[in-house]
């Protein structure tokens, strides 16, 4: 398959990589990571005014229309300069609102989305080890709108987001569910993150809110594979930034008179981090291919997820050895990648559920066959 990237996306790219390469410095992250909403907002702002974070919705909504192909180029580029912008839950939040939302909540929601005044973050996750496709929190219907009662865990960059889509179950299947960050019965607990990120725990009881779209009509599972696809791109992104570190720390530190780059160890384990990004790469692609097509995508999706939770945890495993003592100096910069690459690696599943989701997919492919 061809995975080149077309004449848009590749234009997307450039602009993408020139942002964020010029604001996330090593100096603008120190002060993202210790500030109250640990976003870097002034980079957020700067993504609205030159059209990024519109790029990926829908041109009838004020977007390019590049969806998630050109969600997953802008996470690339992210993850490449570990940037501190919640980009991958406010944009997915407001492509499942521009996809499935009523006329009402796409005029309310979109046009800050478009232009970074105002974000919609996901609360996908749970503590207990449920498929987020399958929630513990439920809903219960209330005159046209409905109630909510349940906790979300690890809400990603809650802090100024001003609304939240919720995932929750209803007697008709699982959907999502909009719902305001000071609706009654919402109660938020912050939660420190391995990125710095600062999210949150969301604990609803009765909490008034919208369907986005019908439950148990696949808004949910629409919502969660592109999630899925999303963490896959920012660690692909991550892991290229990191291997960048590793080739220029080795190559510029010498031991017995020459560079580290030229021992044959130091070099198969930059080789290994090479063939595994290659993967993550091409898996992701992959992915976006079969979700744009509507063909496979639970088993395409899942490989990606797996190879960017296996794999981009070997590679900023490596390059974290590879560097030494300076590799856990919190000095350093590589150090983030590190962190980003660990939790990635575990959001929405870690690589051994990832893994046994796919084993029953085949199974069940083999049985069908056989029958």
């Amino acid at each position: 398959m061809d995975f080149t990237l077309g004449e848009d996306l590749d234009e997307l790219r450039k602009l993408a990589r020139e942002i964020f390469t010029d604001h996330a410095t090593p100096e603008r992250l120190r002060a993202a990571e210790t500030s109250t909403t640990r976003v870097d907002d002034t980079l957020w702002a700067d993504l609205g005014a030159a059209g990024l974070l519109a790029a990926p919705l829908p041109e009838e909504e004020g977007g390019a229309g590049l969806g998630l192909a050109g969600l997953c180029v802008l996470l690339e580029e992210q993850g490449r300069r570990v940037a501190p912008v919640p980009l991958w839950p406010a944009v997915l939040a407001a492509l499942a609102v521009a996809g499935f939302g009523s006329a009402g909540q796409r005029a309310a929601l979109l046009p800050g989305a478009v232009d970074g005044t105002s974000r919609i973050t996901l609360a996908l996750e749970e503590f207990a080890p449920a498929d987020a496709r399958t929630p513990l929190t439920t809903a219960a219907p209330d005159g046209t709108g409905w109630r909510l009662t349940g906790t979300k865990a690890v809400v990603p960059s809650a802090a100024g987001a001003e609304h939240v889509l919720v995932a929750a179950t209803t007697g008709s299947g699982a959907g999502l569910f909009l719902v305001r960050r000071d609706a009654p019965g919402a109660t938020w607990t912050p939660a420190e993150t391995t990125t710095y990120d600062l999210s949150a725990h969301l604990d609803l009881d009765g909490t008034p809110a919208e369907a986005v779209g019908a439950p148990g009509a696949g808004v949910l599972e629409w919502t969660v594979g592109r999630a899925r696809t999303a963490l896959a791109a920012v660690q692909l992104g991550v892991t290229q930034g990191a291997l960048a570190y590793a080739a220029e720390h080795l190559g510029a530190r010498e031991q017995f008179g020459r560079p580290l780059a030229t021992f044959q160890a130091v070099q198969h384990q930059l080789a290994d981090c090479v063939i595994e990004i290659d993967a993550m790469r091409v898996t992701l692609w992959q992915a976006v291919t079969a979700l744009e097509d509507g063909q496979d995508t639970e088993r395409a999706v899942l490989v990606a997820k797996w190879w960017a939770g296996e794999g981009g945890l070997n590679v900023v495993h490596r390059v974290q050895h590879v560097h030494g003592g300076i590799g856990v100096d919190t000095d350093y910069p590589v150090h983030r990648h590190f962190l980003w690459g660990k939790q990635i690696a575990t959001t929405l599943g870690g690589a051994a559920a990832d893994l046994s989701r796919l084993g029953d997919l085949l199974a069940e492919a083999d049985t069908a066959v056989a029958s």
